[in-house]
């Protein structure tokens, strides 16, 4: 794609990173054929290449057209995020580092409205601190019926009790877990399942307190500064860990996970932290990343239950992994109904069910429909946001598939 920056645009590097970017795009349009905006308002301009068009517009343009910024903006807020464009993309255009500058100009040129800044503010204080969320979940939970509609449905009905976790300094071979920000509170039994489940195989999962969210919920919602200054507290937090030989920093959130190892990007004109994130995106690993190089033959189970996996796009998308739960999950006996269209997001996008709650309803009773499709007895998912989201439906029962795993091991 031709671009017209100036000289003087060129000495900034956020433009020479869009201009990069924005170069390896031949606008051939066959992101649009799987992104779930263009399918569902068949506008070209919820598409990845009219967006493309439109962030390209922006940051070439010398006026400050407010009306212009704020229509693009739309369309920019409508995009999941969910990287599927960038899977089916032929040039391998790195779109969502191009929606990030974006958004990040967009928020520069002009303020959102107070409602919307209230909202975004209000979301990011409730949901990164962990204490604060679990006890507003508690609340929200005693008073259900008056909380509004779209936060009632990411409540769950009753979370599952957590259990014990294992000694973490029992094993020779340790790992660190990140513990999350909403995770603790909406589905506790994940990250046990997992210690549970990793100290069978002698290794230990050590928790580390000081390190908070991910980052992802902050940088997602235009406040990048924060979010940034996230990954920095968490590299800190880590770092005396992986010196002392923390194999890996073990996700079960693949949002966290897919955060985590941008994190190396993201920090890349930090001196003081450059080499440090980028040591921290190496070590992050999806649990799947690390059970499937395990000898998984010892816990292997004879379970009847039918399962639907449902792969988020943080998995599959962002991190590469698409196939690699369900190829855990048949090697320990599992049996998968198949899932059409399973590339296809399913509308959670960290916030966005809240922020586009009707696109996010679409999105989630398709993908419900194509995952019901085989009758499961359940649906597993391995993305917090994304279990909520398609469980606040009230249809078939949706887990974290870690915990499904951990459940057949106990009883066999």
């Amino acid at each position: 794609m031709q671009t017209h920056f100036t000289d003087a645009d060129r000495q900034k590097p956020h433009i020479q990173e869009a201009e990069r970017i924005l170069r390896t795009c031949v606008h051939c349009g066959f992101c649009n054929a799987t992104c779930p905006t263009y399918q569902l308002l068949g506008d070209e301009r919820d598409g990845p290449r009219g967006r493309i068009y439109l962030m390209k517009e922006l940051l070439e343009s010398r006026d400050e057209d407010d009306q212009v910024t704020a229509e693009t903006r739309l369309h920019l807020d409508r995009c999941l995020t969910c990287q599927n464009c960038e899977t089916t993309c032929p040039s391998g255009v790195e779109y969502h580092k191009l929606l990030n500058i974006g958004r990040a100009e967009i928020e520069r040129r002009v303020p959102r409205p107070p409602a919307d800044r209230a909202q975004r503010y209000a979301l990011r204080k409730m949901m990164v601190e962990p204490k604060r969320f679990q006890t507003l979940l508690k609340l929200g939970l005693t008073f259900k019926p008056l909380v509004p509609s779209k936060l009632r449905n990411k409540m769950p009905a009753a979370p599952v009790n957590a259990g014990k976790r294992p000694d973490s300094k029992l094993h020779t071979r340790k790992m660190l877990i990140l513990e999350g920000c909403v995770q603790p509170g909406l589905s506790p039994n994940t990250n046990a399942a997992t210690a549970r489940l990793l100290d069978r195989l002698h290794i230990s999962l050590t928790p580390v307190a000081e390190a908070g969210c991910c980052g992802a919920i902050d940088f997602h919602l235009n406040a990048q500064d924060d979010g940034r200054a996230r990954m920095r507290a968490n590299i800190d937090a880590w770092w005396p860990h992986i010196e002392q030989g923390a194999e890996a920093i073990v996700q079960t959130a693949s949002g966290c996970g897919a955060f985590i190892k941008e994190y190396g990007y993201m920090l890349k004109d930090d001196p003081h932290y450059a080499e440090k994130a980028k040591k921290i995106s190496a070590l992050a690993k999806d649990i799947v990343e690390i059970l499937r190089e395990e000898p998984l033959e010892a816990l292997q189970v004879k379970e009847t239950q039918r399962l639907a996996f449902h792969c988020p796009c943080t998995l599959q998308h962002a991190q590469k992994l698409n196939g690699a739960v369900e190829g855990v999950l048949i090697k320990l006996g599992f049996s998968l109904t198949p899932v059409q269209d399973a590339h296809l997001c399913c509308g959670s996008a960290g916030t966005y069910s809240i922020t586009q709650p009707e696109l996010a309803t679409q999105l989630r009773d398709n993908k419900l429909a194509a995952l019901e499709a085989g009758n499961p007895e359940l649906i597993v998912t391995a993305n917090i946001g994304c279990q909520t989201h398609l469980a606040g439906a009230t249809r078939t029962p949706v887990r974290h598939w870690i915990e499904v795993v951990d459940a057949a091991l106990m009883t066999h």
